[in-house]
């Protein structure tokens, strides 16, 4: 006599749901671990920013470490495309001091040109050149603090502060899963 097609599908239900379960329980670990690691070997990456930035994305709960670091530089040129065009909203605006406008004006190039090398970036990634990725990424870390350092100089507020730490962050973040993998690739 042959099982009940409900008990069978039930199974098989169970059976996936387990699996799934023990994926993701395994992507969670991965995720934490190397955010641990992470921390601990660079004081530019926090833990907490580290789970929260690489759970936010789907792509993470299947990756390796590979995985991960492409997410974390995928991760990097949102911000950075974002921020560029946030910029240039500001920079619409009839009325701001020109101070403020200069430095805007400053970042935009900075992050028009963070943006190409983002690309560079992911090139060489997939390609596992590691060294190229990570002169790319300091690149793009060398714009945000830059950027923020030109309102610093004229005494100014920047309206991109949260911004631009986000992309430093996310920088570091990705150069230190890069070190972890030209580590082990060696």
């Amino acid at each position: 006599m042959s099982p009940c097609p409900s008990v069978s599908l039930l199974l098989i239900f169970f059976l996936t749901s387990l699996h799934a379960a023990s994926a993701d329980g395994r992507s969670t670990n991965i995720i934490h671990e190397t955010c641990k690691k992470c921390a601990q070997e660079d004081p530019n990456v926090s833990y907490k920013f580290c789970v929260a930035s690489l759970e936010s994305n789907p792509y993470c709960h299947c990756a390796n470490l590979r995985g991960l670091g492409l997410v974390s530089i995928k991760l990097l040129r949102h911000n950075v495309t974002r921020t560029r065009s946030y910029t240039e909203k500001l920079l619409k605006s009839k009325e701001m001091d020109p101070s403020v406008r200069a430095c805007l004006q400053d970042c935009l190039e900075l992050y028009s040109d963070a943006v190409a090398t983002l690309a560079e970036a992911i090139r060489a990634y997939k390609d596992e050149r590691y060294g190229d990725a990570n002169i790319d990424l300091s690149s793009v870390m060398d714009a945000s603090t830059t950027c923020e350092a030109g309102f610093t100089e004229k005494g100014t507020g920047s309206p991109l502060a949260r911004r631009n730490k986000d992309s430093f962050r996310l920088s570091a973040l990705a150069l230190s899963i890069i070190t972890m993998l030209s580590r082990s690739s060696h």
